[in-house]
């Protein structure tokens, strides 16, 4: 055993040993390797350092050759360059000597036609202006492009203008009528654009004043504009008033609705409403004559020309539409302005253009006022009617005419304002004028009628009322304006001051209200005064009675009933209770044919006694008294006159049965007493035939 533990070392050891010899070996080969391969790596090195060494050579020897080959090229180059600029320089230089030569066919023959072109030779002669001002002020060729310059500056206004002359016609009416009218059943309405310029014409004109303001330092263009403009808007406004004249009068068509033509399917329009008009107050009037409500001789004298109402209506309708026509014409004229004119100069051009429409308006207006002055000073109140359908037009469009007139002087913008004004002072001293002539208007005798029916006075004041109740606002206002409301004691209800637009019309309201009430108050007054010129009292109760009846009706139908309740409750039952006094002084006038048939001094006799002599008398007198007394009432009395059929068939009825009554038992008593051998002397009307006489009265045809 121990031979063999020492035998395994030993075997170890070489084992290792060779490992080590083979790995050294191994070693041996890789380092020879890399030795060749490191002798093989200089070698090459040695190659390459030698081939970047004469390229190295080679390219300083290139380059020091090119380099100034290079610099020699560049610098012929800039040569070349300086050439090339200064050559065009010398061209364009040259170009600005022969500018008035090249332009002076183009500039003489003008811009028309050819604005483009026309504006390019301007501007070749504009820098030429400014070439010879920098460079050579003293050169002659300087005044030359000057001259040249002004001379197409010049004809550049000239076309400003002749465009604009040409090319600016007056609005049709018909297209002004459409503009202005508004149709409440087409909701959607399309607005009529007014075009003043064709297209083409007008980018002309936008062009041309864009340069003359920018280039030519000029504004006397703007006073060409306005003046030619204004007279188009002025003319465009004539025109209108000259087709209300002409087509109104002729047929009556104020209104052409060319949109029709134009929108097929949309309905016609209708014309603008006309106003309230003296002649419509007539024709209320006529129709309460129709009704009963007014006797032959209870027409109005307000206007006693027809044709003369008619040329009212057409003048009346004629300014109000003016007015509107003012203001659409004056909004598309600013519309267009705003397109030509700068915008720091068309305030004050838009002011100079609508002065001489506005000042004819404003003119016409204040002839109105005038005319109504000198009515008033006839004392003829009814021409103030003609004011308030145009204030009330005034007054509704004054905010869109402050609108349009905004940024102008206030001269312009306070023209309108004065003369509404002066309309609302003249119509509030027409109303008081004539409430003051309705109780001051003479008792004269001869202008009662005579058959008592409604007076003069009373159907001129309910026409004039009548008017009041169509402008009502206006009318109110008017009053409040002269700061009338102390004269009525119409205090403001505290509740209302917390809105003041609906407190102002309540006030306005209450006060035309309390006028109303005063010009009736003056002319029940005045008519108790005039009854007194007749000399019957039932005539006077007659004539009072259809007069009162009259305001009555009239009021109720006219609706002003409710504008005077407003302030008297009971006004209703106050006229009622009048109209019902006057019917029982009426009947007062047959008492004394009535006292024939009572039992006064009536002999008291038994049946079949025989009738002394003086009873006799008694029961003959009696009954002449009742004859002669109920002949001689029916014969004045049928020549009286109640217009009212409801009320002359009541009081016909109510005085047959009284007198009826009565006859029947007076005729009853006497049936069986001999009182005379010719019983048909004395007994003349059986009782139906005295009721046929009573159912004649007031019946002038009878």
């Amino acid at each position: 055993m121990g031979i063999t533990s020492r035998m395994i070392p030993t075997e170890d050891a070489s084992a290792r040993k060779r490992e080590t010899e083979e790995k050294l070996k191994q070693e041996q080969e890789t380092l020879s390797f890399i030795r060749e391969n490191l002798e093989k790596s200089d070698q090459l090195t040695k190659g390459m350092v030698s081939i970047l060494s004469s390229f190295e050579s080679r390219l300083m020897q290139l380059e020091n050759s090119i380099i100034p080959v290079h610099k020699q090229t560049e610098n012929l180059q800039r040569l070349q360059e300086n050439v090339d600029k200064t050559l065009s320089c010398l061209d364009h230089v040259i170009s600005y000597y022969h500018v008035a030569k090249d332009t002076d066919r183009i500039i003489r023959e003008g811009p028309s036609g050819r604005l483009d072109e026309y504006l390019a030779c301007i501007a070749r002669i504009q820098k030429a202006v400014e070439y010879f001002q920098d460079n050579n002020p003293d050169s002659p060729e300087l005044n030359t492009v000057k001259a040249r310059f002004e001379k197409g500056k010049e004809l550049l206004e000239a076309e400003f203008r002749s465009l604009l002359t040409r090319y600016s016609k007056p609005v049709p009416p018909i297209l002004i009528l459409d503009a202005i009218s508004v149709d409440e059943d087409i909701e959607l309405q399309e607005e009529v654009v007014l075009e003043h310029l064709p297209e083409a014409v007008l980018q002309d004109i936008i062009c041309i004043s864009g340069w003359l303001v920018e280039y030519g330092r000029n504004q006397d263009f703007m006073n060409v504009y306005f003046q030619i403009r204004s007279s188009q808007l002025d003319r465009s406004i004539k025109g209108l008033k000259d087709h209300f004249r002409k087509n109104s009068a002729s047929s009556g068509i104020l209104y052409s609705p060319a949109v029709q033509t134009k929108r097929k399917d949309t309905p016609t329009k209708k014309a603008p409403k006309r106003p309230g008009t003296i002649r419509k107050a007539q024709n209320l009037l006529k129709q309460y004559s129709q009704h009963g409500l007014d006797g032959k001789k209870g027409g109005s004298n307000l206007t006693p020309l027809e044709g003369k109402d008619d040329v009212l209506d057409i003048e009346i309708d004629s300014y109000i539409h003016c007015i509107s026509a003012f203001v659409k014409l004056a909004q598309s004229e600013y519309a267009l302005l705003t397109e030509i004119i700068p915008e720091h100069h068309q305030k004050k051009t838009f002011d100079s253009l609508i002065q001489e429409a506005l000042d004819n308006l404003m003119l016409e207006g204040d002839n109105i006022v005038s005319a109504a002055r000198r009515a008033i000073m006839r004392h003829d109140y009814s021409a103030v009617l003609t004011i308030f359908p145009i204030l009330r037009h005034l007054k509704m469009n004054k905010s869109e005419f402050d609108s349009t007139l905004q940024g102008t002087a206030a001269s312009t913008k306070n023209k309108l304002p004065t003369l509404i004004t002066s309309m609302e002072t003249i119509g509030a001293k027409a109303l008081e004028e004539f409430a003051d002539s309705i109780k001051n208007d003479p008792d004269k005798e001869y202008n009662m009628p005579k058959d008592g029916t409604v007076h003069e006075l009373t159907s001129n004041a309910i026409l004039f009322l009548q008017q009041l109740l169509d402008f009502h606002e206006t009318a109110g206002a008017m009053l409040a304006s002269q700061v009338l409301g102390d004269t009525y004691n119409i205090p403001l209800d505290p509740r209302e001051t917390s809105t003041a637009s609906s407190s102002t019309s309540d006030f306005n309201k209450r006060l035309l209200s309390s006028y109303i009430c005063k010009v009736l108050g003056n002319l029940q007054l005045n008519l108790l005064s005039k009854s007194k010129v007749y000399e019957d009292s039932a005539l006077s109760a007659i004539f009072l009675h259809n007069n009162y009846n009259y305001i009555l009706k009239s009021l109720e139908k006219s609706e002003l009933i409710q504008l005077v309740t407003v302030t008297q409750r009971k006004a209703e039952s106050s006229y009622r209770e009048l109209i019902k006094q006057q019917i029982d002084i009426y009947q007062r006038s047959w008492l004394k044919v009535l006292e024939h048939l009572t039992d006064k001094n009536m002999p008291i006799f038994q049946p079949g006694a025989k009738l002394k002599d003086k009873e006799r008398q008694v029961i003959k007198d009696k009954f002449k008294g009742f004859n002669d007394g109920l002949e001689e009432l029916c014969k004045i009395q049928k020549g009286w006159a109640i217009p009212d059929k409801e009320q002359r068939d009541y009081i016909r009825q109510s005085q047959r049965k009284i007198v009826s009554h009565a006859y029947r038992a007076f005729v009853q008593r006497c049936a069986n007493i001999s009182f005379t051998k010719n019983p048909e002397k004395y007994h003349k009307y059986r009782p139906e035939e005295v009721e046929e006489m009573i159912e004649k009265l007031f019946d002038t045809s009878a």
